[in-house]
């Protein structure tokens, strides 16, 4: 393995890797008699890590040991990490998933072709890290070596230790990719892929004359940049106009807070992980501290340099908090009612299946058995009747059945152990409060409620729901774009951040640093006063002016709107994007489709930007992650692309 001068030593890294990795910037070789099958993956952050790992899980079956092959990837980031979890990011800043529950490895779970190449989860990465520098005084760097000292299972790992595990996973896959096999990694941005059909695709990088030439290409672009949409554009030109300030929709750790300043009201659309980034960036960020008082509640104590945050959403509160427990005993058995046989009948009707009519009540009664699954068999004592036979009657109730709240209502004598989905995604719909103070106590005894909640395992049907959500998404892949609002209700109930965090929002409120809007808020300007204003249904008649305004989210993943120059000239070059603007990709590997709905025999994409996205690159282990199932299909695809006579002929010419 050829050394790269721009990458750090892992000493902690115990495999030897018979693969080549050719440093960026370098020559490559001349080509030899027999020129290697060539693939070009686009992006190198955790979906491209991902990949290669299933290639060299797959590549002894279907490619063989021995056969000239060359990988090339492009990204501007590091390998590993890519832009999102690059290791250059604020210390402050901390992963949303405990370390226990990230993992990039395949398990039992995992449906699949390939074969199971077990690997630790970040919390095992740690603990090995930890025993590699006592057993052989290695290193890692000294601010990564104490907190891979101090992570536990249970610990929220910052995103620069994540960053080193992705390193790692990533110099663990080249490793084991098959002999003869030549890296090159490409720290440019690829702007475009041209090429026939059947024919060899050339990459063309940004300021380079040649293209690299491939069998095939993958796109792993993870999370991109968007051109501003009609109503960012205009609260931008109000912005210039007036000298405000003005965020759009984009990565919180790459947004230019410095121009937020100390003391002034700030806007804050969204209440998301982005919201939480923001946060953190601007209170601890700037040199404040939280101390815990003498009663035990969290205190912040401001350095003076923070802006003073008024923050509201569409629903108006806080993503809800992590859960904080394991489950303990039997776990619910899905699927049961949106399983693959379910997604089968579905995608066996004429047309595209509507979200509302026909999909969202098979999710709502997986939802719901998975909850009463766990409440009968766990908390018997809260219910009336035994579970087999209210799970026989919940069986005959058909999806969006009245009868189902009937039988509910029977079994469960408390409203408070009953699953409410509309009240979870809506908890301040047809809520009025008379005043911003009274929102604001409202809003502490939900946050307070939900932290509670989420860390008490006499709530436990809460974690059966959690583990049901993740397999509706597994199944949910398969139907391509199904719109945006699965993706919002999903995150809001299983992707919230850790608890210390909205620990820290009220300790942030009562300091008076954030104050809450509400939901249902609006953002207007006021060309008169030369301010943007905010209000919310919430509190009727009032609203909050501020110079300053950010959309704390990330962009919508739309090829027509991405500043990604490759995806939007595929999209220009006939590859085909759904109602939404995502990709279109076959579901079975991740093959670009034209407009005709053919796929490309050589352009896969994975991620984010495609119909076929994921909730995440990683994933808690035993979980069937969806992004491992699609990462071993197309894998298996790509290679047997490359083997093929019909995807080599040029080579022999």
């Amino acid at each position: 393995m050829s050394a790269n001068p721009d990458r750090p030593a892992h000493p902690d890294h115990p495999f030897r890797p018979p693969a080549t990795l050719v440093p960026p910037g370098t020559v490559a070789p001349p080509a030899t008699v027999v020129p290697p099958a060539t693939v070009v993956i686009v992006g190198a952050g955790p979906r491209a890590t991902g990949l290669i790992e299933r290639i060299a899980a797959n590549a002894p079956e279907l490619y063989g040991d021995g056969a000239p092959f060359e990988l090339h990837l492009v990204d501007p980031h590091p390998p590993g990490g890519g832009r999102i979890w690059r290791p250059g990011q604020s210390p402050l800043l901390w992963m949303n998933s405990m370390a226990e529950d990230v993992t990039m490895f395949t398990d039992e779970s995992v449906e699949r072709e390939g074969p199971i190449r077990p690997g630790p989860s970040l919390a095992e990465w740690a603990r090995g890290v930890r025993a590699a520098r006592e057993a052989r005084g290695a290193e890692l760097p000294p601010e990564l070596a104490a907190e891979a000292a101090a992570l536990t299972g249970r610990s929220f790992a910052t995103r620069r230790l994540q960053s080193a595990y992705l390193r790692w996973v990533y110099e663990r896959s080249v490793a084991e990719l098959p002999p003869g096999t030549t890296v090159h990694e490409h720290r440019d941005r690829a702007v475009r892929v041209t090429g026939p059909r059947d024919g060899r695709q050339q990459v063309w990088l940004e300021g380079r004359t040649a293209p690299l030439t491939a069998d095939a290409v993958v796109l792993a672009l993870g999370h991109l940049d968007a051109e501003p949409d009609a109503e960012q554009r205009a609260l931008t030109a109000f912005a210039a106009e007036h000298q405000l300030v003005h965020l759009p929709p984009e990565f919180t750790a790459d947004s230019d807070v410095g121009a937020l300043r100390a003391g002034e009201p700030v806007i804050v659309r969204g209440l998301g992980l982005a919201f939480v980034d923001l946060m953190v960036l601007l209170t601890e960020g700037r040199g404040g501290r939280y101390e815990r008082g003498a009663d035990g509640e969290l205190v912040y104590r401001p350095s003076g340099r923070e802006p003073v945050l008024y923050a509201g959403s569409r629903r108006g509160v806080p993503y809800h908090a992590k859960i904080g427990y394991s489950l303990a005993g039997e776990r619910p058995p899905v699927p049961r009612f949106f399983g693959p046989a379910e997604v089968d009948a579905l995608l066996s009707r004429p047309g595209r299946p509507d979200f509302r009519r026909d999909v969202w009540p098979l999710i709502a009664k997986e939802l719901g058995f998975a909850h009463y699954h766990r409440l009968f068999t766990a908390h018997p004592e809260r219910v009336a009747g035994e579970w087999s036979a209210f799970e026989e009657k919940y069986v005959a109730c058909p999806p969006g059945s009245p009868d189902l709240d009937v039988l509910v209502a029977a079994a469960v004598p408390d409203p408070a152990d009953r699953l409410d989905l509309d009240a979870l995604d809506r908890p301040l719909a047809g809520l009025r409060f008379d005043d911003h103070d009274a929102l604001r106590q409202a809003l502490r005894g939900h946050i307070e409620a939900d932290l509670a909640r989420r860390h008490d395992p006499a709530h436990s049907p809460d974690l059966a729901v959690f583990l049901a959500l993740l397999s509706v998404y597994g199944q949910l892949i398969r139907l391509g774009d199904i719109g945006g609002w699965w993706h919002g209700f999903f995150s809001f109930l299983a992707s919230g951040p850790p608890g210390p965090r909205l620990e820290q929002l009220l300790a942030l409120s009562r300091a008076g640093v954030v104050r809450f809007l509400g939901a249902e808020m609006t953002v207007t300007t006021d060309p008169v006063r030369g301010v943007f204003r905010a209000s919310s249904a919430s509190v009727p008649g009032a609203a909050v002016e501020a110079r300053a305004l950010v959309e704390a989210r990330l962009p919508e993943p739309t090829v027509d709107r991405s500043r990604d120059t490759l995806l939007r000239s595929l999209h220009r070059d006939g590859a085909a994007a759904t109602p939404a603007g995502l990709l279109a990709v076959s579901p079975a590997d991740g093959r670009v489709l034209d407009r005709a709905g053919g796929p490309h025999p050589r352009c896969f994409a994975l991620g984010p930007h495609t119909d076929a996205r994921a909730s995440g690159a990683f994933a808690r282990p035993g979980t069937n992650a969806p992004a491992f199932r699609q990462n071993d299909a197309t894998a298996r695809a790509l290679l047997l692309c490359v083997r093929e006579l019909s995807c080599r002929a040029t080579l022999t010419a």
